[in-house]
């Protein structure tokens, strides 16, 4: 049996008890579920989600549009004359 780690996670009480509903609606422990999720996030190198949240992508894109004038800033940005390339 491979060997097993506990992992401790804070959630709010009330978002946690409907999460168990859910799970025990598919047939899931709250352990089975999380393992699940690694066990799809890990080979996948990403959240196993259909569509993450739209909050999601706009911090995301905000935090690297911070980053791409971070680096503009600090002159570590290169920027090159190109042809645009169109699709059909």
């Amino acid at each position: 049996m491979p060997h097993t780690d506990l992992v401790h996670l804070e959630l709010d009480l009330k978002l946690k008890l409907r999460l168990e509903r859910v799970c025990a609606d598919l047939g899931l422990s709250l352990s089975e579920a999380f393992a699940l999720f690694a066990h799809t996030a890990v080979p996948e190198r990403n959240l196993p989600f259909a569509e993450p949240p739209d909050t999601f992508y706009a911090q995301s894109n905000v935090r690297y549009l911070e980053g791409i004038l971070q680096d503009i800033k600090e002159g570590r940005a290169h920027f090159a004359e190109h042809e645009l390339l169109e699709e059909d």
